[in-house]
């Protein structure tokens, strides 16, 4: 939620169009290369699904008949692991599980007619259908994906509360940040910031370290698979330099974000500190700050918080050239960090309510300058 006109934008520069954007979900057309190529290259999107059908049910046996007339034989093999989840929001059918077993037997019916087989073993590739009813609207979707798409590959521990990769690339997204901007996140964490800006920078695709669901579907093919793979790597900057930089005040952050570095072959293009907000400097000019620093929503942290909040605006308003991206859910942040955002943009971490606090620092002279 609010993150879909950053991945409609995406979309549209993979060359996709006749999007549709709604809350939580962009639709779009196009043809089968779509489906490697939207897995690889979207950062902010949490799945690919494709649009089986859509239709108005009221009853059951609506959902049924409709689910069972869609073309599930032309994309679901005999021998496939078809399992179905579902959701429910403000619809007559409010029994998720009971839509649940009404669209499995339906896809069974339509399966047993095209295929001519009773029984099925279930022990092939993985197509999970989704059915969503919302306004007594049910969309069925086969999830492309598998993991999440925030699943990029790189981050095998985390520390307690991690920023999602997905909403750590859109906050970079909403910045103007470039390759030949400096880059700095003072609440490092895990690393996710300056990861996902490395591969922002050299433009590698998220998902080129992963598998996806939809890599053994024989009607997308492996031709189309190494195409869009060979493209990714096509595409790639390898030798862009970057200037990168992860600070926190836990040493076992430090050392965690490293290696997760490392895992994502990013070691030699960022550095990481071990270093307080207060003390935070840079030798480099117009540079972009991201930062996802403690809420204080624990009970007993609020005082320390926003304590450091203070520290945080003495220290970084020193920075005069630069741009701070603050992403809390602290309300009172801008008269803590002593200064008004030039914007905000409401956003969810998970299902907390937060805030972005964008301030804008001047504009870097053009190089002909």
């Amino acid at each position: 939620m609010g993150l879909e006109a950053i991945v409609a934008r995406e979309i549209k520069d993979l060359g996709y169009e006749d999007i549709k954007v709604e809350n939580g979900k962009v639709t779009f057309t196009a043809g089968i290369d779509a489906i490697p190529r939207a897995n690889l290259w979207l950062r902010t999107s949490d799945r690919v699904k494709l649009l089986v059908g859509e239709f108005k049910a009221f009853t059951f046996d609506e959902l049924f008949e409709k689910t069972k007339a869609l073309p599930w034989a032309d994309l679901i093999p005999a021998n496939a692991e078809f399992p179905v989840i579902g959701r429910s929001v403000k619809s007559t059918l409010f029994s998720v599980p009971d839509c649940q077993a009404i669209v499995k037997k339906a896809v069974v019916e339509s399966l047993k007619k095209k295929h001519n087989i009773s029984w099925f073993d279930e022990d092939g590739p993985f197509y999970r259908i989704e059915v969503a009813l919302h306004k007594d609207v049910a969309t069925l979707t086969i999830d492309t994906s598998g993991e999440g798409l925030h699943k990029r590959g790189y981050r095998y521990l985390h520390n307690e509360a991690p920023l999602k990769e997905t909403l750590a690339a859109a906050l970079i997204k909403l910045t103007t940040w470039n390759p030949d901007r400096p880059f700095a996140d003072p609440f490092c964490g895990s690393g996710t910031l300056p990861i996902e800006a490395a591969m922002i920078g050299q433009n590698l695709a998220p998902g080129f370290n992963r598998n996806f669901a939809s890599d053994e579907w024989d009607w997308v093919g492996n031709d189309v698979w190494d195409k869009a793979r060979q493209e990714v790597e096509d595409l790639a900057r390898y030798d862009q330099k970057l200037d990168i930089l992860g600070s926190d005040i836990d040493h076992r952050s430090v050392e965690l974000a490293q290696n997760n570095a490392k895992e994502a072959g990013f070691a030699d293009l960022i550095t990481f500190k071990q270093m307080q907000v207060r003390d935070f400097s840079h030798k480099g000019s117009y540079g972009i700050i991201i930062g996802n620093p403690p809420y204080g929503e624990r009970i007993g942290e609020r005082d320390e918080v926003e304590f450091m909040y203070k520290q945080m605006g003495e220290a970084l308003r020193k920075l005069d050239t630069w741009s701070v991206y603050m992403l809390t859910s602290n309300e009172n942040f801008e008269e803590l960090y002593g200064k008004k955002a030039s914007k905000k943009r409401k956003l969810y971490n998970g299902n907390l309510k937060t805030d972005y606090y964008q301030y804008f620092g001047p504009r870097p002279p053009r190089k002909a300058d």
